[in-house]
Order: C-alpha cells, then structure tokens, then sequence
C-alpha cells in the first residue's frame, strides 16, 4: 500500500490502489462477495486511505468470521481484539449498509 505511507488518512485512494483493494477483497464465501461487491458499487468513489487500511484489516480474517460480522453474529472484539478500530469498524457499517429496495443479491 505505497499510497497509504505517503497520505494522509482522508486523502481519496487513486486507481492502482483501488484495484489493488478489489483483487485483495476476493473472498471464498460467494456471501461475501455480494457485501464486497454491493460495496465497492456504492462506495468506490469516495474511499480513503483510511478507508482502505480498514478494509485490508477485515480481508485478513477467515471468511466465515467476515461472513459473521457482516451479519452481526460476532463483534469485531470477538473476531480479533485489534479490530476493534475507527477505520474497521468505518468500513464494516459501510460494507452492511444495504440501502432500502436493495436485495442482497443486487
């Protein structure tokens, strides 16, 4: 993450580092990629370093432990303890916000 050592935290993230953070988010469980796809959809735009320091943290934890954050079946202190963080806890409420109308499958 070589934009994120010359940044500051609110700084948008440019393309390579987009990228970078898509092919990094590809997940085993088809159900997080729906969360991870709907996300970059709506927020691809507007994501910040901090955004994506948040987001490479969540994509180190097994899948089935993602799955259940996303579902609120686990905090991020049970997860791992050094989760529980701004920036992840930013992005996990980013990554479940599913606007009204919207099916998960979308």
């Amino acid at each position: 993450m070589e934009q994120a050592l010359t940044s500051l935290p609110d700084d948008l993230i440019d393309e390579r580092m987009l990228s970078k953070l898509k092919w990094r988010s590809r997940r085993g469980l088809l159900e997080n990629d729906i969360f991870v796809d709907r996300f970059f959809k709506r927020f691809e735009s507007v994501l910040t370093v901090k955004h994506a320091q948040g987001l490479m943290a969540l994509m180190e934890i097994s899948d089935n432990d993602l799955l259940d954050l996303h579902l609120g079946r686990k905090t991020l202190g049970q997860v791992q303890a050094d989760l529980e963080r701004d920036d992840v806890s930013e992005v996990l409420n980013m990554l479940r916000d599913n606007p009204k109308g919207q099916n998960e499958a979308s």
